[in-house]
């Protein structure tokens, strides 16, 4: 079987194009193929011709309506899809608090202060006296 490109010249005979199962005679005296550069033929004999044209047909009385059924379900799922991801975006967008600019949260309540820290009520600079104190004696045992 030799192969020929669509839209160049070809003797007379049957060529098939394996992209979308079709054959396509050529007269006599010679002719072109049909198709752009893209377009794949196979030149076979007759013989296989009269056995490969029921097997094509066949196929396609059997697929079609399968095709068929696939394409309505296809169809059938995706307005599904649509509306359960509509009424989800709805839904999550009536559950989502609203942004509101400024606003802090998780921070704890107005009023609400750690009694323990060091810096409430003029502990912080104690607590920063002590620990000056305790770096000048590191230093000075150091120097020794």
């Amino acid at each position: 079987m030799a192969r020929h490109i669509g839209g160049f010249p070809a003797v007379s005979g049957y060529y098939w194009n394996p992209r979308n199962w079709s054959i396509t005679p050529i007269p006599r005296p010679g002719g072109f193929l049909p198709g752009g550069p893209k377009d794949r033929y196979l030149q076979i004999p007759t013989l296989a011709v009269l056995m490969l044209m029921p097997i094509l047909g066949g196929l396609f009385v059997v697929f079609l309506p399968v095709i068929g059924f696939a394409l309505v379900a296809y169809a059938l799922a995706r307005k599904v899809a649509a509306l359960v991801g509509g009424s989800a975006a709805d839904f999550a967008t009536t559950l989502t608090p609203g942004w509101r600019p400024g606003e802090a949260h998780l921070t704890g309540k107005a009023g609400e202060a750690d009694k323990d820290l060091p810096h409430e009520h003029g502990a912080g600079d104690q607590a920063l006296e002590a620990l000056r104190k305790e770096i000048a004696e590191k230093r000075e045992h150091e120097d020794d």
